[in-house]
């Protein structure tokens, strides 16, 4: 299988190309960090090649993602996360959250939609943070909710081309992003963890893969209650 995976030089989607190409895959591993994709390509190099790619620069994106052809799995899993003191609003913050999340991850859709045929899967990794109003995760938890509602439409738009797009709802999970966390994570799990998770639920084609599974149910749980309850529990985990 031909999979190509953005966000691949660190955290799960590192992980995901690592796994992959362990299992005998062919793995397109895209990020920024040159030495990163050096060190992958050197553990797998007969199944990872390296893509020096930044998602937030529209025409490089378009450049380095429309020539590959023949992918019969995508995983566009780079992302990146900055809290907001309210006290000190940014509207420019939610301008970097979202020109990667959301706008740096359709670039990468549009650039490599035209080269996938049918059979083919295109996975969008969001969080969990969009199910409840997290306290400082405004741009954050807005923009992963926007990618589940692409990903959501695309699996309908898609769908008659004989696409299947999944959406992925990690937890908290131990990457170098959460490591400059100052708050407690509930149930994190390591990027081992993530990627079996992820790849399990690929190979099952589940729409919502959520993990942990406990904590995806308390918070897919907790979106369903009141929106005061939903403000008050979310105060209390602050």
């Amino acid at each position: 299988m031909n999979i190509l995976i953005t966000g691949a030089t660190s955290g799960i989607g590192q992980q995901l190309a690592r796994d992959y190409a362990a299992a005998g895959h062919h793995v397109v591993a895209c990020g920024r960090n040159e030495q990163a994709l050096a060190t992958l390509h050197n553990e797998y190099p007969e199944h990872i090649a390296g893509q020096t790619l930044d998602i937030a620069d529209a025409d490089a994106t378009q450049r380095a993602l429309s020539t590959y052809t023949n992918i019969d799995l995508v995983i566009l899993a780079a992302g990146v996360c900055e809290y907001l003191d309210v006290e000190h609003f940014d509207a420019a913050l939610f301008q970097r959250v979202f020109d990667v999340n959301v706008i740096g991850t359709m670039r990468c859709v549009e650039a490599l939609l035209p080269q996938l045929s049918k059979g083919s899967t295109l996975v969008l990794v969001g969080s969990t943070a969009r199910l409840l109003p997290f306290t400082r995760a405004e741009a954050y938890g807005a923009s992963k909710a926007a990618v589940h509602y692409i990903a959501a439409s695309l699996r309908i738009d898609l769908a008659k081309r004989g696409i299947e797009v999944l959406h992925v709802s990690p937890g908290f999970v131990e990457t170098p992003m959460t490591a400059q966390n100052d708050f407690e994570m509930p149930m994190q799990v390591s990027v081992e963890t993530a990627s079996k998770a992820i790849r399990r639920g690929i190979a099952k084609g589940t729409f919502d893969i959520t993990f942990p599974r406990l904590f995806g149910l308390i918070l897919k749980f907790a979106s369903r209650l009141p929106q005061r309850w939903q403000q008050a529990l979310s105060r209390r985990l602050s």
